[in-house]
């Protein structure tokens, strides 16, 4: 969209071509009509095309994401910031505004306040969300707003309400994260992250740091959807890892923001389990083996590939407590949220993945029910106790397969030792799917677990002359061969293992 001058220089420039440039009109017109018979019929009848036909044209297909403009700019000094910022006015759709609709948005940056409050900046989508208002968050977490701030004028503003189209500071949701969407969510807008593939238990080096850890943790992890700490069966803080970059840079911050120096134990490979088929429960009220006054039904099967967790509410609304969840959404996202919980440890101690939860049954008690249903009124306490204790009988029924990460890596190695490298990739169970060779250089694709990744990147300067180069990344799951691994708590961290 422009031509710069001087890159790489204090001096760097960006200059925006003007639609009176020919040869800009020119490329544009061409690129252009490769996506448009109606350009093209323009120039062959009138032998030119319009300026207003041709702004059209490429404002439709930037909207469409079938071209793609280009502006170049200087952060160091500014340079281009504005063309950038009038060719986003000028080129990019303007998003739908339904003042009317759920009210619905998403959390995309979380800042302390002066008293360590959460202060949560919030882009609206739909509806409006006023001060005093409940919000659902994911899990099963509740929020009150209290406090709205919009930016006007160059500054912050107290408001009563932040609308759809807007973005507003919100205060008084205490279990806010980055990422977080309440409302309806939009699955076209959503963000997915590939899985962390380590862990790695974490402790304070001098012990009565142990509480400051815990919350400079739980800082970071609202702030950064990536980082999730978490205290395993014994208590023990332990840290999910994408590598051992990663650990340093959360060792170096922890140290820098919060004067807190942490020690890692040696990571681990984080594994998940699917189910291995179906598998139903349920614990009725009013049962011998149920003292809680709950109803919960729950059918587990295997989901696809990738697809994570997924809740399914399949049960007539009439049996549900509404009295006490003011919607099915709401009570869905309750039992969810205990589920959810109930999962995060399966039957051999990882993360349940990959699955449908259903739930196919429920009800509450009263006082003048049916025999069947009659008792103390049904309590949040009630199915807050049940539902977990259905999710492991379900689960226990479907079994699981304990699956480990796989990796695509990418080498580009020297030719002649391209079998060497393979004999090695071959004793650690790696498919290799494409070998090719040019000019004494050979690059390798391969699939590998990621358990062999840190081994890999060791060996690799020995093997290659230190001409090795690899690149990796997250490829999905495959089943352990062999007995499957069972999670223990996290190991001690010793001092050998600081990062950093």
């Amino acid at each position: 969209m422009g031509t710069v001058a001087g890159a790489g220089t204090r001096a760097a420039c960006f200059t925006p071509y003007q639609h009176d440039d020919a040869a800009f009109r020119g490329r544009l017109l061409d690129v252009l009509a490769e996506d448009s018979d109606a350009l093209v019929a323009e120039y062959v009848d009138d032998g030119q095309v319009t300026d207003v036909h041709l702004y059209d044209e490429l404002v439709a297909q930037v909207a469409a994401a079938r071209l793609h403009p280009v502006f170049l700019g200087s952060a160091a000094t500014g340079a281009g910031v504005t063309d950038l910022m009038d060719g986003i006015a000028r080129l990019l759709p303007t998003a739908r505004v339904d003042d009317t609709g759920v009210p619905s948005g998403r959390v995309f940056k979380i800042e302390r306040g002066t008293a360590g409050d959460k202060i949560a900046y919030v882009r609206m989508f739909t509806g409006a969300v006023g001060v005093r208002q409940r919000l659902d968050l994911p899990s099963g977490r509740l929020g009150k707003v209290a406090g709205i701030e919009l930016f006007e004028s160059g500054r912050w503003v107290r408001a009563s309400v932040v609308s759809a189209g807007q973005i507003g500071r919100v205060t008084g949701l205490a279990a806010v994260r980055v990422g977080d969407v309440f409302g309806v969510r939009n699955d076209a807008d959503d963000h997915h992250f590939a899985p962390p593939t380590l862990e790695a238990a974490v402790a304070a080096v001098r012990p009565e740091q142990g509480p400051a850890l815990r919350a400079a943790l739980s800082a970071l992890a609202d702030q950064d959807p990536l980082i999730d700490a978490r205290s395993d069966e014994d208590g023990q803080l332990v840290v999910s890892l994408y590598g051992r970059v990663q650990q340093e840079v959360l060792a170096a911050n922890l140290a820098e923001e919060y004067g807190v120096e942490a020690v890692f134990a040696d990571a681990s490979v984080l594994h998940v389990e699917r189910p291995r088929g179906p598998g139903a429960a349920v614990v009725r009220l009013n049962t011998d083996e149920n003292p809680y006054q709950a109803t919960i039904g729950l059918r587990i099967e295997p989901g696809d590939a990738g697809s994570g967790l997924r809740f399914v509410v399949d049960a007539p609304a009439q049996d549900m407590p509404l009295y006490l969840f003011r919607s099915v959404e709401g009570f869905g996202a309750a039992i969810e949220a205990h589920v959810r919980r109930e999962l995060a440890r399966g039957r051999f101690g990882w993360e349940v993945t990959d699955a449908v939860v259903t739930m196919v049954e429920v009800a509450y008690s009263t006082a003048d029910g049916p025999p069947s249903k009659r008792g103390p009124t049904s309590t949040s306490l009630d199915y807050r106790k049940v539902a977990p204790v259905v999710a492991r009988r379900a689960l226990d029924r479907a079994r699981t397969v304990v699956c480990e990460p796989v990796l695509r890596i990418h080498l580009e190695v020297p030719a002649e030792t391209t079998p060497a490298l393979q004999r090695l990739l071959g004793r650690w169970g790696a498919e290799v799917s494409d070998l090719t060779s040019r000019g004494g250089l050979a690059t390798l694709e391969a699939r590998l677990p990621a358990a062999r990744l840190h081994e890999l990147q060791r060996q690799l300067p020995d093997l290659t002359g230190g001409e090795g180069v690899l690149e990796s990344r997250f490829d999905g799951y495959q089943p352990v061969s062999g007995r499957p691994p069972r999670r223990v708590g996290g190991r001690a961290p010793t001092r050998t293992a600081v990062a950093g």
